[in-house]
């Protein structure tokens, strides 16, 4: 698990790293990630972009 104290994509591998809801790659030190939260059936949902053309492209 990451170290929610660490900065921010810090000792995050390809392995562990949210992928993009778009392109399907993973997230690893990509300054132009986006995330979405929603709330969904009593629970919180979140999804993770490379940037804002995957964001753009998502229909979630």
């Amino acid at each position: 698990m990451v170290d929610p104290t660490s900065d921010l994509g810090e000792d995050v591998t390809a392995e562990d790293a949210p992928r993009c809801e778009t392109c399907g790659e993973p997230i690893v030190h990509v300054p132009t990630h986006r995330v979405v939260t929603w709330i969904e059936d009593d629970a919180v949902r979140t999804a993770h972009f490379c940037d804002d053309d995957c964001r753009a492209e998502w229909d979630g």
